[in-house]
């Protein structure tokens, strides 16, 4: 961390490299689509090398990446100002051979109707384990207002199931 954080490129690679599948899931979920995941895990890697300096708790470093992807996801999105539609041959690329495709189709559903505070919050808690305070200094809000955020999702997260069950019946 000490190399990178001078300026070392093959450092900062080698810590980049550690994380890149996270990374990368993170920005899949927000952009939905190979191609654009890509384009902002190499945005990220070049953000984060031109601020690395800037970290204060070495840490936090993940946290960081993962804060520095979500906002090159939105900018990416809001830069394309549209809403890119999941397309069913990305799917392989991020499932896992054991994974169970519907429910993970549904998943994808439900968190493509937040708001990308919500989607964000959600990501950072059940995808990576941050606690409410890690997401409080990530989000830059108050923990309180982060866990009125994330119930207020959930509750429309079940809301939606429910309303898709009544329908499949």
């Amino acid at each position: 961390m000490k190399k990178a954080r001078k300026g070392d490129k093959l450092a900062f690679m080698a810590l980049i490299e550690e994380y890149e599948d996270a990374i990368y899931r993170t920005a899949y979920v927000y952009v939905k689509n190979e191609n654009d995941a890509l384009d902002v895990a190499q945005e990220t890697a070049a953000r984060a090398f031109s601020r690395i300096s800037s970290l204060k708790e070495p840490e936090y470093f993940k946290t960081w990446l993962i804060k520095i992807t979500i906002n090159a996801s939105i900018d990416l999105l809001r830069s394309k100002k549209k809403i890119v539609q999941l397309q069913p041959e990305y799917h392989e690329s991020i499932e896992r051979q054991d994974e169970n495709i519907p429910l993970s189709l549904t998943l994808r559903s439900l968190l493509d109707d937040l708001t990308e505070r919500e989607k964000g919050i959600i990501l950072l808690k059940y995808y990576h384990g941050h606690t409410f305070t890690e997401i409080s200094t990530i989000m830059e809000m108050p923990a309180g207002s982060i866990k009125s955020v994330l119930y207020r999702a959930l509750h429309k997260m079940r809301y939606q199931m429910k309303e898709e069950d009544i329908y499949e019946q």
